[in-house]
């Protein structure tokens, strides 16, 4: 591999003929990449406009939501609280919110802060409760709701802002400041993030900031919506950025923990535990504490460090490669787009692989009809909807939100299919206990949906 100062050589044509076509198959209005190295914005351009109606162009200062990006910032605040020695992850969270009960779990101090941060606490997907103001209606929302336990703290990974945003509750705690005020001045405003915010009236006052859109189907327009006040998923979503500030955070990481005006913002060490994998979510790719890692990347040595995010006018994915010392942001102001597929590509064109390089590649099973149908079945989530595993034909298919996509299988637990530049996979889990010959679960867009009846 070439270094990153190579960069800024590269020609960048293919990839943004690549970026154009992407935008107009997928109907996104606006969107923004940039590349860094530890010292320098190597990359930087806007992709068509901030807002339909006035034609405006997106500029790299253009603001957009980051939606779960925010997820690393929350995890670099809580690291600097280690790094004062004022917890650890190992910590169990009663130790730090001691009213915190999760339903079905008979031992509390099993729950610890790395599960927070890594989506293994065992709570299912939950309906989702922007209406819950305060971390304290937070906690009773979680110790009375209905819902049914996945496991045992770390055996199972199931997305879960439900219990992400304690994080939040724990940085109030232990720094006696609002969440929000601390991570604006001990994060955002100690890293030079200017334009970069937690505040949608602050986000009102200022300039070149784009309009969240989702795109109607049905009727091909997109239609304008507004910025999500979220509550207390502020903890996991909340951060509003352009990609130009995501450089000066992305060089935390590249710098060892310091900002690129020189602000000491979080330990070298610390930074190696936010990226130690701690759950495998994919075939090469880990969970680790807001972030995610694929080692070995395309066979080299390097790897792929990262974290996507969703939300309504929200489609966004930022990471870095340290071996490489690069980092990159995309984002994008509309809902259920391949933000992450772009940034892929952008990773690529920096290093010097083929644009169209995948993180992994599934291969095709001849799996036997009968285990096939085996998978067939509808499957429930609380927060990210339902699912239907169909079987037409001795094919299986996927339908969810009006959409169906064939699927095939990769092994005996691995069904994919080909969705948003990128392929998409399901991964099976059986109770050998209770019903050996079909799934109790699946995992999709990295949450757990439980068979329906289970």
């Amino acid at each position: 591999m070439e270094s990153a100062d190579k960069t800024t050589l590269r020609d960048w044509t293919a990839f943004e003929e690549y970026v154009d076509q992407v935008m107009k198959e997928d109907h996104i209005v606006g969107a923004a990449v940039a590349i860094a190295n530890g010292k320098e914005v190597l990359y930087a351009k806007g992709f068509g406009v901030k807002n339909v109606a006035s034609g405006e162009p997106v500029t790299p200062g253009t603001i957009f939501g980051c939606a779960s990006v925010s997820k690393s910032f929350t995890a670099v605040a809580i690291t600097q609280l280690a790094d004062q020695s004022k917890l650890s992850v190992d910590d169990p969270v009663v130790k730090h919110i001691p009213e915190f009960r999760l339903i079905g779990e008979e031992d509390m101090d099993d729950v610890k802060v790395r599960h927070l941060l890594s989506h293994t606490t065992g709570l299912p997907p939950m309906r989702r409760r922007e209406d819950v103001t305060g971390f304290e209606k937070h906690v009773e929302y979680l110790a009375t709701e209905q819902y049914e336990l996945l496991g045992e703290p770390g055996e199972y990974f199931s997305y879960a802002n439900d219990a992400f945003l304690l994080n939040g509750f724990i940085i109030q705690r232990l720094s006696g400041q609002l969440y929000r005020r601390y991570m604006t001045g001990h994060v955002l405003d100690a890293i030079g993030m200017n334009r970069s915010t937690y505040n949608l009236e602050e986000l009102q006052k200022l300039s070149d900031v784009s309009t969240p859109y989702v795109y109607n189907k049905k009727t091909g327009q997109h239609e304008e919506k507004p910025w999500p006040v979220l509550g207390t998923y502020e903890v996991g979503g909340g951060v509003r950025s352009c990609v130009v500030d995501l450089m000066k955070y992305g060089q935390v990481y590249l710098n060892g923990g310091v900002a690129a005006g020189g602000q000491g913002i979080v330990s070298r060490k610390g930074l190696e535990k936010m990226r130690r994998p701690v759950y495998q979510v994919g075939r090469k790719t880990h969970y680790c504490l807001g972030l995610q890692v694929t080692p070995g990347y395309a066979g080299k040595g390097i790897t792929l460090v990262e974290h996507g995010g969703g939300q309504p006018g929200v489609s966004s994915n930022f990471g870095f490669v340290p071996e490489e010392g690069i980092t990159v942001a995309v984002l994008t102001n509309v809902t259920g787009v391949p933000a992450g597929a772009i940034w892929l590509a952008a990773v690529n064109t920096a290093v010097g692989l083929p644009l169209d390089t995948k993180r992994s590649v599934e291969t095709e099973w001849n799996a036997p009809p009968e285990h096939l149908a085996k998978l067939a079945g509808a499957y429930v989530s609380a927060e990210d909807g339902n699912i239907a595993i169909l079987m037409e034909d001795g094919a299986l298919k996927l339908k969810m939100a009006d959409e169906e996509f064939p699927l095939k299988a990769s092994d005996e637990r691995t069904l994919f299919f080909e969705a948003m530049g990128q392929q998409q996979v399901l991964r099976f889990y059986f109770d050998e206990k209770k019903d050996a010959d079909k799934p109790w679960a699946v995992l999709a867009h990295s949450r757990m949906h439980r068979r329906a009846g289970q």
